[in-house]
């Protein structure tokens, strides 16, 4: 089950970084958009806050994302041995 639900996650994570590449989403995909946003960034802004985004030139790599999907997969790896 706890795996399952972390699968889930990881797709709305996944659903967030595409999300996040669109500058201006149509307005009727604007209530996934904030759905989407308000499960992931209630984890990912401690992490935001402890890993400052990687500057590359005149982008900023947000680093916080990619250590949570890092995290939620090894999860997924542990619930998965452990029969959860």
């Amino acid at each position: 089950m706890i795996t399952l639900l972390l699968q889930i996650f990881l797709i709305v994570l996944l659903a967030h970084v595409i999300f996040s590449w669109v500058p201006r989403p149509p307005e009727p995909l604007m209530p996934f958009v904030l759905g989407v946003r308000r499960v992931v960034e209630p984890v990912a802004a401690p992490l935001r806050r402890a890993i400052p985004p990687l500057r590359l030139g005149g982008v900023a790599l947000d680093l916080s994302i990619i250590v949570l999907f890092i995290a939620v997969r090894i999860l997924m790896g542990v619930t998965s041995r452990l029969g959860l």
